[in-house]
């Protein structure tokens, strides 16, 4: 029989399907706050927005 697959943050706990992939509200909510706290990253060089194509830029003022 397979063993039941484990929470992505804690590695401890079965998966609830309430939760999927994590056990719990609790260790949903820490995996988000890594991403938002930077330590998480997509492998890849860093992005100058100054390099960005003038339209793809919002400015959030419309352009005349």
């Amino acid at each position: 029989m397979p063993r039941p697959a484990t929470c992505a943050y804690c590695r401890r706990q079965p998966v609830d399907p309430a939760w999927h992939p994590f056990c719990s509200e609790r260790c949903r909510m820490a995996d988000l706050g890594r991403w938002l706290g930077g330590e998480y990253r997509v492998p890849g060089p860093a992005v100058d927005p100054d390099d960005e194509p003038e339209e793809s830029r919002d400015t959030g003022t419309p352009k005349d």
